[in-house]
């Protein structure tokens, strides 16, 4: 396995810790976990600062403070039961909450986080695993809230389409598919692929993958039937590249990315 240096999304929240957790037991190798708390520097509170009364930015100041103190106190009361011993790190970083995670993940072989569905998770420490996966230029494994990663979750999935964001997902993402051992590869009805899916399955075995090859119909549409698919045969991650179009396209269509990352209840590994 060729992931030793692994960076977690941590703001608190119950999917982060779904994170942390996943990410501990990809670490069973000797890998590092680095668990980071990107928060922002509230631009708002102080590009306004003259009109705050002291007290008032007091106040809110320590408010920020505490919120920050009580998810590095959750992070510490998971490291014994994580078991990664001096393996496993925590730092915070103020800045622009995406644009910080982003930057730091480019040191790190893969990016962990959450899907941060809860209404309950402060502004501040808000993640958005879509525009980072775009921005970071590294893999990025989101994590349901709640996910089992002990659990016995047969065979990993990789979308491919030929195209260069499946080629890249494919390539960021071989050292999970060799620690699983085996992989499907979906393709989809009627749609054309560049090259042969032949070459993809040969590219495989020569890293000691497992392949089979399953052709999938887009009914009711792609990101529907991936959804269903994972939902039948609970693949213990999907691989898919993200976001061959537009940012603005596919939030104001509604991508599959997006729509397979709200609604599987299954790990997503998106590389851009």
């Amino acid at each position: 396995m060729s992931i030793y240096n692994i960076l977690v999304a941590f703001n608190g929240s119950e999917s982060a810790v779904s994170a942390l957790k996943y990410a501990a037991s990809l670490a069973r190798n000797g890998a590092h976990v680095t668990a980071l708390l990107a928060h922002s520097k509230h631009e708002v509170i102080e590009s306004r600062a003259a009109w705050v009364p002291a007290k008032a930015k007091e106040i809110i100041e320590q408010a920020n403070a505490d919120i920050l103190d009580e998810i590095e106190t959750r992070f510490e009361a998971m490291r014994d039961g994580l078991a990664l011993g001096d393996r496993l790190h925590f730092q915070r970083e103020a800045g622009r909450v995406d644009a910080v995670i982003s930057e730091c993940a480019r040191g790190y072989d893969i990016l962990i986080m959450g899907q941060d569905r809860s209404e309950g998770t402060d502004e501040h420490v808000m993640q958005h695993p879509d525009r980072i996966a775009l921005m970071s230029g590294r893999p990025v494994l989101i994590v349901p809230e709640g996910y089992d990663s002990v659990a016995r979750h047969e065979r990993a999935a990789i979308v491919w389409d030929g195209s260069r964001a499946s080629a890249r997902a494919l390539s960021d993402s071989l050292g999970v598919l060799e620690d699983q051992g085996e992989v499907t590869v979906l393709t989809v009805e009627d749609q054309p692929t560049p090259r042969p899916v032949l070459e993809l399955m040969q590219h495989l075995e020569r890293h000691k993958i497992n392949a089979s090859h399953k052709v999938i119909a887009p009914v009711p549409g792609i990101a529907r039937a991936l959804i269903a698919y994972c939902a039948e045969n609970d693949p213990c991650v999907l691989v898919m590249g993200a976001y061959e179009h537009s940012k603005f396209r596919e939030d104001f269509l509604g991508g599959v990315t997006a729509r397979v990352l709200k609604n599987t209840s299954i790990p997503v590994l998106l590389s851009h």
